[in-house]
Order: C-alpha cells, then structure tokens, then sequence
C-alpha cells in the first residue's frame, strides 16, 4: 500500500508538493514555493512538511516553473536533503539559470527591504541563499523522456508536457498501482512545443485544475491580441509592458511578435527582453531542439531565427534595466516576473503605470493576491515596493497565450486515461470546483479534492 499526502498545491495554484512514500522510502514530487498573499508566501518557512513524516529519498520534477521547484534551495539547505533530484534535460538546464536566479532576488530583496525598512522583521532574511541553490544543482539527475527509471517508491516515466520546455507529467508506478502526476498540462497546437501526450492507464490521476470552470478567450487569436497592443502604443508613442514568465511564455510572445513582423502586422518597434533568466532560457529553447515542434524545426531549417524579433535587444544589468525607464519612445517591455510579485518588471509598473500612452499585457494566470490580479481586476491604485502608485496606463490581459490547459483541454487530455480516481490540485476553489463538477458529469472516476495535509492511500 502506498500512501500519497499533499503538501501543497492543493487549493492555490503555488506550493506543489506531494510526497509518496511506497514503503522502501518516501519520494516528493514537485518541491514548489508558494507564492501569492502573505499568509501564503509565509508557508515557504515553515516546516509543514517533514514535521511528521521523514526526509523525502529522492525528488521527482514534473517542470522547472517556481511553484513546481522553487522551494528545492531550501529543502537543501535548511533541511539537509541530499538525495538525487529527478527531472527530464531540459528542465536541469532550465533550473541551472532559475534556481540561483531565485535565489539571488531573494537575497536581493531582502537587502532592499531592509534598506527601505518595508519589511515587517528586522532584519528580513532571504528564504535561502545562491549558495543553497548551488547545492541544489549538484543533486540534479536529468533523465530522457518515455524511459522508466527506478526509484524507492516504484519505477517512473516522464511524458511530454507540452507547457514549458522540459515539462512532464510523470506515470509512477507503486504499490501494484499505477499514479500520474500531471505538473502543469500545456495545450495543443501552440508554437515551439510538442503537442502534449496523453497518460495512460492512470489508477489515480492528480490534475492541475488552474482554468477550470474557464476556456481561453472564446476562441480569442493570440496573434490578434499582441498585434493589438503593440499597434495601440505605437500610435500613441506609448510602452506595451508585458509581464512574462521567464520561461514559456517569454519564448512564445517572441516567436509571435517575430512571425506578425514577418507578415507585416506590426511595425518593427524596439522590443527589449529585460531579464537575465529569461535570456539564458530563451538560448536553452533555441538548443533543445529535441522539444521542437514541426514549425519550428522548418523555420530553423530555413535559417530563420523563431525567437528574434527584428529589433531585439537583451538588457542584463540592473543599469540597463534602469536606462529603460528614460527611455521615451514606443517600445515593448518583456520582463519578468509573470505575476508582477517579483523581479525588475514592478520597477517597469511604477514607471508606467500613471500614464496613459502605456499599456500594460498580463499574458498568464495571475494568482490571487499578488500584483498582476489587482491590475487585472482593475485596481485604480496599487502598492509596489512601499510606494501608493496611481494606475493610468491602459490595463489589459490576453488569455489566450495562456500556458495552461483549459477545462476543455483538460477533459480532452484525460479522456483517454480513464482513471479511476482523480485528484484535482494545483487550482483555487472556484476552479477545482468548476471541473470537479464536469469531471463527474463526463467520467466515470471518484473526483476528490484534497485540502493540504490530506492522504490517500493507492
């Protein structure tokens, strides 16, 4: 008998974590940070986790996102942890640039919370520092997609994901059943990815439920937003701020903008990538070309660069990152993080943000209670970095660049698995609720939706 507890990424969309234990040594999937209001970012330091069940041998990772891997530095550093961290080549080299990145805004931000005195202790403290990160590195075991691999809970597979480069969910066979960890489920037909695989033959399936209850745009074009937006501040000689995930979205909002220009739909404006993550990843997706879809292999067989935009430039350091703010052109800004909570694009927000030549695109799930749902929602006033900032700049959000499945997208990818329990996580209530229900309406499986701390037995 196996028993899988949820640590996290039960009810929020951050914090993933689930530990099996199959008896010869418990096993932890996903180690993600939680991120999104206080009282859920304090989660990250405390020990809620190992406080009644023991070190994990080993760490399985669906994908390199922070919410899926973002707390592995403190795993390491705070808690000893020393086993082999599983996860597929392109999410070790993925991880390579994001964990040490993570790591230095948290050092970074503690320093500039301690030097602006916003912080409520004193001094504030890093959740864990580059050198944990370090570490975390060293116990990196990157393993090929679609081969089984042996670990104390049972044997393991990774399948193709289609979400970000090196996204898998993970088949994991224990206990005489067979469990699937989706991670985070991509969508079909986007550029650059594979389509992502079906699981199969699931005894229980945990499924993120982010877009439950949601489809993206109605059949909205994604092209036709980001043309849009980029038309509308060259007009008015605006910026279009683009809050991206460093890796994921970044790549394909590149691609995108780089095939409109192609086919003359927009004016060739400055477009600047104004994060140092999100640079390294974009030359990781350019190398892996073993994740490439048809398209893009046929664009680079032909010599063309996907992910160039014709007036590219790349800002590493904090002085280029500042020189852009004195910049008075129309332009767009593609700059980390995804969410607004973090990174050098709530600097690029307060600049922008109280005129009204510029527009702001939120191209992702943004969680609740961080900086990006305000704006979405339509806040006339937002808090960054101690400042009260007034909001102008026109405020909109293009779904359908999301990299999530929908709930559409979601039943299809189940439909051929037929699991016989399905577990819904990694989604806030309305959401779980939402395909919980047509979940039930369309399969014949028990829907559970655990809180954390809950276990089932497989």
């Amino acid at each position: 008998m196996t028993n899988i507890t949820f640590l996290g990424g039960t009810d929020t969309v951050t914090g993933s974590k689930f530990l099996v234990d199959g008896g010869r040594g418990p096993v932890l999937v996903d180690c993600g940070m939680f991120q999104g209001p206080r009282d859920v970012r304090q989660l990250n330091w405390d020990d809620p986790f190992f406080s009644a069940a023991p070190l994990p041998s080993e760490v399985l990772i669906t994908h390199a996102h922070i919410d899926h891997t973002g707390w592995l530095p403190r795993l390491v550093g705070t808690h000893g942890f020393d086993g082999p961290i599983r996860c597929t080549p392109a999410t070790a080299d993925l991880l390579s640039i994001m964990l040490p990145d993570s790591a230095r805004l948290q050092e970074e931000n503690a320093e500039y919370a301690n030097k602006k005195g916003y912080s409520r202790h004193r001094p504030a403290l890093p959740l864990y520092t580059v050198a944990d990160a370090e570490r975390t590195l060293g116990l990196l075991r990157p393993n090929p997609y679609h081969e089984w691999i042996e670990t104390p809970a049972g044997r393991a597979r990774f399948s193709f994901a289609g979400h970000i480069l090196g996204s898998a969910h993970i088949a994991l066979d224990t206990g005489g059943s067979r469990v699937v960890f989706s991670g985070d489920v991509g969508r079909w037909d986007i550029p650059i990815l594979k389509d992502p695989e079906p699981p199969t033959g699931a005894d229980l399936l945990l499924i993120e439920s982010t877009y439950g209850g949601r489809h993206h745009g109605d059949g909205a074009d994604p092209d036709t937003g980001i043309a849009e937006a980029i038309n509308t501040v060259a007009g008015r000689d605006g910026v279009l701020v683009i809050p991206a995930f460093s890796i994921g979205r970044t790549q394909e909002i590149l691609f995108r903008i780089r095939a409109l220009e192609d086919e003359g739909r927009i004016p060739r404006l400055p477009v600047i990538l104004d994060s140092p993550m999100a640079i390294d990843a974009t030359e990781q997706y350019a190398r892996h070309h073993e994740e490439h879809d048809l398209e893009v292999q046929a664009l680079e067989a032909s010599g063309t660069n996907p992910l160039r935009p014709a007036r590219l430039t790349f800002s590493h350091t904090v002085e280029d990152s500042k020189a852009i703010n004195r910049r008075r052109e129309a332009m767009v800004v593609i700059s980390a993080s995804g969410m607004a909570t973090g990174g050098r694009v709530p600097h690029h927000l307060k600049r922008r943000l109280p005129y009204p030549e510029n527009l702001v695109a939120f191209v992702g799930y943004q969680a609740h209670g961080t900086l990006g749902r305000e704006l979405v929602e339509g806040a006339e006033r937002v808090r960054i970095h101690g400042e009260e900032i007034e909001v102008v700049a026109e405020v909109t959000r293009l779904e359908a660049l999301s990299a999530h499945a929908d709930e559409g997208e979601l039943i299809r990818w189940v439909e051929e698995a037929q699991p016989k329990r399905i577990a819904l996580v990694h989604g806030e209530d309305d959401g779980r609720k939402a395909l919980a229900k047509a979940f039930r309406e369309r399969f014949e499986a028990e829907v559970l939706l655990p809180e954390r701390g809950d276990a089932v037995e497989v």
